[in-house]
């Protein structure tokens, strides 16, 4: 009994914290493609996010970005600004925005929109037939995102 008691409160506890969570869609970004709330009124995790941002298989941000706090990630890209500094370049509503979708602005930006699920240019039907139906799942988690912009967030001027 105590054991079917726990895993309903760790089930429920579960549920509550996806029920706080901003979908893809809901998203609100302002004129100037800030968001201002959270995706899910959680604090972001700078250790979790730097994780993020430098693995392959999630953020990748090294592959277009150097950041020297990722130094021992290798192959930094050059195509995008640095991040060394994006803490004070830009407020955390402002990176939350770059993150989940930097088309909203910088509207010609190659960088992905990480927290996007519809409405993508996808040329790979006209080419192989096998091009993802939408809606696609987004890149990045929304506590992923609050990660990514809580790292970004400790990257001061030096």
């Amino acid at each position: 009994m105590k054991l079917t008691s726990l895993t309903l409160a760790l089930s429920l506890a579960g549920t509550a914290a996806l029920a706080g969570e901003v979908a893809p869609k809901a998203v609100q970004f302002g004129e100037s493609g800030e968001v201002a709330a959270s995706l899910t009124g959680v604090a972001g995790d700078a250790a979790n996010g730097a994780i993020v941002a430098g693995s392959k298989s999630k953020g990748n941000c090294v592959a277009c970005h150097q950041v020297s706090a990722l130094a021992d990630v290798p192959f930094h890209g050059e195509i995008g600004p640095s991040l060394d500094g994006a803490g004070d370049r830009w407020t955390v509503e402002e990176l939350r925005g770059l993150i989940a979708n930097a088309k909203m602005t910088f509207e010609g930006t190659m960088m992905p929109a990480f927290y996007k699920v519809e409405g993508f240019i996808r040329p790979g039907d006209a080419y192989t037939g096998e091009a993802g139906a939408e809606p696609l799942p987004p890149i990045l988690t929304a506590q992923e995102i609050e990660d990514v912009v809580a790292f970004l967030a400790t990257l001061k001027e030096e």
